[in-house]
């Protein structure tokens, strides 16, 4: 089989660069920018390391993009890490990638996203706190039927919402800088420098998902050129996005201000127009989740029907709707496990599920109320997976070079050796962190992967004689 064989899906690179680069917006900027500030400004011991600390985050995630920028131009076929994990470390560790995305990571993050839009929701319309589940169920099932009728579907409901969130947040902007102003930026109660470690840890979280315009390379057009220039790009202006909003908290709030804010785009737009401003932030922060939730609904189901396509068990995940070009069963599984996975951390019920499955196997129970809501719970339990996977990641760029030499790379990243290195670095400073973080919950995002490993024996044993070299193939 030739290298392009399987380098494009049915939809047959429908993807421009700025498609692809509302994609990276819309899946980064979620609700991390109104979340976690609060939290990021009580580590530091001043403003300007506050902001430095954005701008370093920022920095590495272009280190780490120029490690994607390589792998999915060398490797450009639908399923992003599942391929360059395939290919680097065999067909367990793909398969426990695709396993850990469809199980524990993405549809995590989509269940994360959908409580963050469920929040802001009820409080917007005044609703009962109950209903917020329900909610989150309601805007996961909405956007997958979007995504449903095809990739045009899919990516103008992502265009549209990328740019009504980024209109949005230059609307902070301009009001932060242009009616704030007044506020001190003395320090009141200065931080001890090591909590400058856990300021990382969540702005790195608040750069998360890049990287899944990986997942869509093979979709994207002039995808040696646009993949580069999509990461690149989409980083860049997530990155002065983030320091003008936070500079405008600022300016607004000012540092202590900020410190003690649980809304600060809301306090910030108070300083202009009152109650009415808070109203508006609401419905922003309802746009951001629901990009969020639209693209990575979108770029998760590409990993499935790659996986599907090489995985005889999960034959039916890389089926591709003929008119509408869209892997639906990808699509419609991915959202049944967010739905099932919004009810299990976000109901006493579920939690009564989860307890009584961890105490057969004698494991420690989580402790529920450690995070306020469904948003954290979700996003705290899984995080250790998702740096596992992302250290493989980075560490499958030297093992590639090494088993791969003679391949066509269109794009390779500057500074090598040492970009990769402090990409691996990174990813191990934050699996540590999230692990010491999450204890017993990390049970919930670990468990489901280890129950992988007997379902990868059970795909191995339906596998065809032969398959070994036309995978190889496929993988090529």
């Amino acid at each position: 089989m030739s290298q392009d064989a399987n380098e494009t899906s049915p939809t047959r690179s429908k993807l421009g660069l700025w498609d692809a680069i509302a994609i990276i917006v819309g899946i980064v900027v979620g609700t991390a920018i109104f979340k976690t500030p609060k939290i990021i400004f009580s580590c530091v011991d001043g403003p300007w390391q506050g902001m430095g600390a954005w701008a370093l985050g920022g920095g590495l995630a272009l280190v780490g993009a120029f490690c994607y920028a390589e792998l999915a131009t060398t490797y450009p076929r639908v399923g992003g890490d599942y391929v360059y994990l395939t290919k680097a470390f065999g067909r367990p560790v793909g398969f426990l990638f695709g396993w850990a995305q469809l199980t524990v990571i993405l549809t995590a993050s989509i269940g994360a996203m959908a409580y963050a839009f469920a929040d802001y929701a009820v409080g917007f319309w005044g609703l009962d706190n109950d209903v917020g589940v329900w909610l989150a169920v309601a805007a996961v099932v909405a956007l997958a039927i979007i995504n449903l009728l095809g990739v045009m579907a899919g990516k103008s409901v992502q265009n549209l919402l990328s740019v009504v969130k980024v209109v949005g947040l230059l609307g902070i902007v301009v009001i932060g800088f242009g009616w704030g102003g007044d506020a001190s930026q003395e320090v009141d109660n200065p931080t001890w420098p090591a909590g400058f470690g856990l300021a990382m840890v969540l702005v790195l979280y608040a750069y998360g998902g890049w990287n899944d315009a990986a997942f869509v390379a093979a979709e994207v057009r002039d995808v040696h050129r646009n993949i580069p220039r999509a990461l690149f790009l989409g980083i860049a202006g997530i990155t002065v996005i983030y320091l003008l909003v936070n500079g405008a908290y600022l300016w607004a709030l000012g540092f202590e201000g900020v410190r003690a804010s649980e809304t600060p785009a809301a306090d910030t737009l108070r300083v202009y127009s009152g109650e009415s401003g808070a109203k508006a932030m609401s419905v922003l922060v309802m746009i951001s989740a629901l990009g969020a939730i639209n693209g990575l609904i979108f770029t998760g189901s590409r990993i499935y029907a790659g996986m599907g396509a090489e995985h005889r068990i999960f034959a039916l995940l890389g089926r591709w709707h003929p008119t509408f070009a869209a892997p639906v069963w990808a699509l419609t599984i991915q959202a049944l496990i967010a739905c099932a996975m919004i009810l299990l951390v976000g109901t006493p019920q579920g939690w009564e599920m989860i307890d009584a499955g961890l105490s057969r196997l004698d494991m420690p129970l989580p402790d529920w109320y450690k995070n306020a809501s469904g948003f954290e719970t979700l996003v705290t339990s899984t995080a250790p997976v998702f740096w596992m996977f992302f250290l493989l990641t980075g560490v499958s760029v030297f093992v590639l070079r090494d088993k791969d030499p003679d391949r066509e790379r269109p794009f390779r990243m500057p500074f090598y050796p040492w970009t990769p290195l402090i990409f691996i670095l990174t990813s191990i400073f934050m699996l540590q962190a999230s692990v010491s973080y999450a204890e017993a919950l990390s049970l919930i995002g670990f468990v489901p992967l280890v129950i992988g490993l007997p379902v990868y024996f059970v795909s191995q044993w339906m596998r065809p004689k032969g398959i070994d070299s036309a995978s190889a193939a496929k993988v090529e």
